[in-house]
């Protein structure tokens, strides 16, 4: 029998250069070609054009005092002014940390301290995301906050006009002493203490990836990518912003939030080639009542990934959305974030079963999560993978990334996988009980601890339930305290407006007493048995997806 383990082709070799180089390599070569459009703010730039705007707010960053190494928060939905920040940052080696626009104050304080920020970009609001407040509310708790520029105000235009006083040779020669190892992007993702943890990446692991997803879905300077997953993870600034960079496509930004009819819009007004998405989004375009009326001949290709893909999703994106080329990619922000992808060339059943093989210069192995053995193909056990994508640690916490990152440097995933005699892969669970809930990644953990500081809640446990709509759905089993009473809104609302939406529970079950083993642990399996027995949703459990 052969061990379930695979190692990516070495044909293509890995880029040795920083993302700044990169972009600049790719403007003097397509020069003329249409970088980027966001649709919303009505703009459209060459890639001489896009270049020469990162280089303005390179300028802006360094006027403000913004050093090599030095954290610079992101924080807003999709606007041109992230994707700028995004390059800029990487042009003058300060590191990008990505805060969710959907964080609450109490995220947003964590992430700002733990990462040290300087400087914080910003907007003042969005929809309900009232963004300067929050900052007031927390500001005085942030004592390396030093900055913050929200790009809607006044204070965008005068970042770039204190920018003028910088040279175009002060700018060349921080870029000449930055080196591709260099840390230069921190992710939160959420982890085994309950609190998120900074997933630090560098200009090597993110632009080869960028580089290997784009390859997977066959890109050239021809496509135009349609891009309206959140740019905050690497969904959206990886496979989608940097992989057109690396190969001159076009940039394409619907929206600033999903919205599936502006998508589609886009996509036909664009002439877009490739559509990004998790499986909720397409979903939703799939049920838009008029998809009919929409002209999508010019789709060929896209990513879907995020989340577990249902089969029948896959086959009615291919169908339905003339997008004969579709491919699904697997991974982690941990590792930049794609190790296995399925190709353009791959057969429809394995576009639809299995989130594919392993990408170039990648290590990828299965092992029993109890002895650390590679197991035999078609076993499951532990996707691990190796190589230059893994992350170089949680910021600031040793202890975390030896955990996860082993010593011989494979990066243990936590999901439970398979794979087969010809290398392709296929996830079927999880060790851990982490939540995706339409493409977010939710400890339950971090939940729990804020749903303690009710003074009425005296436990809580969180689990995942499967949803048709977005995979997953969120439900606690709350304990309330002798004598409290509490009602599942009262809980919600006291949950609104503290932490993100998508991690409000959805289900709420008050109970006096959680399923215990012998040992006194809770038995979290046994929870989610009986809520999918009660709640009815069988039938999303049963859903097959890759």
């Amino acid at each position: 029998m052969t061990a379930a383990i695979a190692v990516g082709s070495a044909d293509t070799p890995l880029i040795e250069q920083t993302i700044g180089a990169n972009l600049s390599a790719t403007a003097e070569r397509y020069r003329d070609l249409e970088a980027f459009v966001v649709v919303h703010q009505r703009i459209r730039q060459t890639w001489a054009e896009f270049d020469a705007t990162v280089d303005t707010v390179a300028k802006g960053l360094m006027a403000r005092g913004i050093e090599k190494g030095d954290r610079v928060g992101m924080w807003s939905p999709n606007f041109a002014e992230w994707t700028y920040v995004q390059y800029a940052t990487a042009r003058i080696g300060a590191i990008q940390v990505n805060i969710n626009p959907a964080y609450r104050t109490s995220e947003l304080k964590y992430a700002l301290v733990q990462s040290g920020c300087r400087m914080l970009v910003t907007c003042t609001e969005y929809l309900t995301s009232a963004y300067r407040e929050m900052v007031e509310e927390v500001r005085s708790a942030l004592p390396d906050l030093e900055m913050v520029v929200y790009f809607d105000t006044d204070d965008w235009g005068e970042l770039i006009e204190a920018g003028e006083a910088v040279s175009d040779e002060q700018v060349r020669e921080r870029a000449d002493s930055l080196d591709s190892a260099d840390p230069i992007n921190i992710q939160y993702t959420s982890g085994t203490t309950g609190f998120p943890k900074g997933a630090t990446l560098s200009h090597r692991s993110i632009l080869n990836n960028a580089l290997f997803v784009g390859e997977s879905c066959g890109y050239t300077h021809d496509d135009r990518v349609c891009i309206p997953v959140p740019f905050y993870h690497c969904f959206g600034m990886v496979m989608g912003n940097l992989a057109c960079s690396v190969f001159g496509a076009t940039m394409v930004v619907p929206c600033p939030t999903f919205e599936p009819a502006a998508v589609l819009k886009t996509v036909e007004a664009e002439r877009c080639t490739s559509l990004y998405g998790v499986p909720t989004m397409f979903v939703a375009e799939l049920g838009l009542p008029d998809l009919d009326s929409f002209e999508l001949s010019s789709l060929r290709t896209g990513i879907m990934a995020g989340s577990p893909c249902p089969i029948e999703v896959m086959r009615k994106v291919i169908g339905e959305m003339n997008m004969d080329e579709v491919t699904i990619a697997y991974g982690m922000t941990e590792t930049s974030p794609v190790s296995t992808q399925t190709g353009t060339d791959d057969s429809i059943e394995h576009r639809v079963s299995t989130v594919g093989r392993v990408l170039p210069h990648v290590e990828s192995k299965i092992v029993d999560p109890d002895t650390g053995e590679t197991v035999q193909r078609g076993q499951r056990g532990e996707y691990c993978t190796r190589g230059y994508h893994v992350m170089i640690g949680y910021w600031n916490d040793p202890d975390k990334s030896a955990a996860a990152i082993d010593g011989e440097g494979w990066m243990h995933s936590g999901d439970l996988a398979t794979m087969d005699d010809d290398g392709y892969v296929n996830i079927v669970g999880r060790l851990k009980d982490m939540i995706i809930r339409g493409g977010e990644n939710v400890y339950p953990r971090e939940i729990e601890e804020f749903l303690y500081t009710h003074p009425a809640v005296a436990d809580a446990q969180v689990i995942g339930v499967p949803d048709e709509r977005y995979g997953e759905q969120i439900m606690a089993w709350v304990q309330l305290g002798a004598g409290q009473e509490l009602t599942d809104e009262e809980l919600k609302e006291f949950c609104r407006g503290k932490i993100a939406h998508f991690k409000i529970p959805h289900y709420i079950r008050f109970v006096s007493e959680f399923p215990m083993t012998v040992t006194g642990k809770i038995r979290k399996v046994e929870m989610r048995e009986k809520s999918i027995a009660d709640l009815g949703l069988s039938g999303a459990a049963a859903a097959e997806t890759a």
